[in-house]
């Protein structure tokens, strides 16, 4: 776990092992690994994919790859989990870092590099960066601004950048092998949010988390309503969760979407109740209501206007979509979450 290696005589240089658990994968895990295989890094490196029971030819794209290329390792994932996934990989590798990969993104070629060096230079236990999602279809185009956006996924340094420094986590990571082993890895009963919640024990311990803008790592997004849908609620639903188990280390934030959710849903009703009030002949104070909900679609046009305009006519009428389904699916899963009110959330993995 400790494997050196020497650069030209101008010191030594720690091995890295890239982790990537994958299922279904077959649309993007090729782009994934190859931009590994592309990293400008010179010390030595291994490529460890933790491979999940797949129906779509992800199975056999990754044993060819692997096949091909001596630094690219298959391993066994029956559970299919992505915390299971990392978890044995990273027992399954050799070097002092672990930098941890997701089948959606594309590392640029200077990514180890700049993690490294930056591990190095400020002693911390992760370092990470910013998730930049780009899509490729209208409706992703729609979703990587919401993305990036404050008034999309709240404005955390590693969705719409910052300055560097330590954080309260980041997006994939560079790791110190020692320090997560020390810390017991990723919780594989967290299904989403397992990196805030292995990063809240790296802190716990006294470690450090530190974010760079440097690091840009391409995402691409979910590509259908249904998908991001899915996605979302199952955010919400575990950032609940984990917000209900540990109550001390929750910023403000993380509850503005649910008590818009519940706000929005309030002024609904009312509406609604004041419009039977109307038809019945009495006075439709409640009609006021409406108020909230009207003044939450304004604030959808005005961002859309504001954040989706330069990317098109089409791209501005899905991000009229997609900013709502953001807000409610993630709102309403962490209601569901937070208030324990899911028969089974470990099924919810956003898959």
């Amino acid at each position: 776990m400790a494997s050196q290696v020497h650069q030209r005589g101008t010191g030594f240089l720690p091995g890295v092992s890239y982790v990537m658990p994958v299922l279904n994968e077959a649309t993007h895990v090729r782009a994934a690994v190859e931009s590994l295989l592309a990293q400008d890094y010179q010390g030595a490196f291994e490529v460890t994919l933790a491979l999940g029971p797949s129906i779509d030819g992800t199975t056999e794209l990754v044993e060819e790859m692997a096949a091909v290329d001596a630094r690219i390792r298959v391993v066994p994932n029956d559970v299919g989990s992505t915390p299971a996934g990392l978890n044995i990989a990273i027992r399954a590798s050799q070097y002092a870092v672990v930098i941890r990969v997701d089948a959606h993104s594309v590392l640029p070629p200077d990514y180890a590099r700049i993690a490294v060096e930056t591990l190095e230079r400020t002693g911390a236990d992760n370092v990470g960066g910013i998730m930049d999602a780009r899509g490729i279809s209208a409706f992703e185009r729609a979703v990587a601004r919401a993305y990036g956006t404050r008034i999309g996924l709240g404005g955390t340094p590693h969705h719409v950048g910052g300055a560097e420094g330590a954080a309260e986590t980041v997006y994939l990571g560079c790791f110190r092998t020692e320090s997560i082993l020390n810390v017991g890895l990723f919780d594989e009963g967290v299904k989403r949010g397992q990196d805030w919640d292995l990063n809240r024990r790296l802190r716990e311990a006294g470690g450090t988390v530190w974010f760079t803008p440097k690091l840009r790592v391409l995402y691409r997004p979910r590509p259908t309503v249904a998908q991001l849908a899915r996605q979302m609620l199952s955010t919400g639903l575990w950032r609940g969760e984990l917000a209900r188990r540990y109550p001390a280390a929750n910023g403000i934030r993380y509850f503005v979407p649910p008590a818009m959710v519940l706000t929005v849903a309030l002024g609904l009703l009312l509406g609604i109740v004041g419009v039977v009030q109307a038809t019945l002949g009495a006075a439709p104070w409640l009609l006021l209501g409406l108020i909230v909900p009207a003044g939450y679609l304004l604030i959808v046009v005005a961002a859309t206007l504001a954040v989706a305009r330069p990317d098109g006519f089409r791209t501005s009428l899905n991000f009229l979509v997609v900013l709502p389904c953001i807000h409610f699916c993630w709102g309403i899963g962490f209601v569901l979450g937070y208030l324990k009110l899911t028969s089974n959330i470990t099924a919810h993995t956003g898959r």
